[in-house]
């Protein structure tokens, strides 16, 4: 697994697992850290998570065990 999609997997985690926190509580965690949902900071993480979301989409897509071609 490359790096960013290491990256995006985590930032992804966080965005879940604030969403999950949104919906069980009521309590926006990124907003609580960076100083509200209309921040620049939470804005940016905001934005982040979602380019994240997109790019795992082509996770889905993605061959791990890719075909070896053997040259003679």
């Amino acid at each position: 697994m490359a790096v960013i999609d290491k990256i995006a997997l985590a930032l992804l985690i966080i965005g879940g697992v604030n969403w999950g926190l949104v919906g069980i509580f009521s309590f926006d965690a990124v907003a609580w850290l960076f100083g509200g949902t209309g921040a620049i900071l939470s804005r940016v993480i905001y934005i982040l998570v979602a380019l994240s979301a997109v790019w795992c989409i082509s996770l889905l897509f993605k061959d791990e065990h890719p075909v070896e071609v053997h040259h003679k």
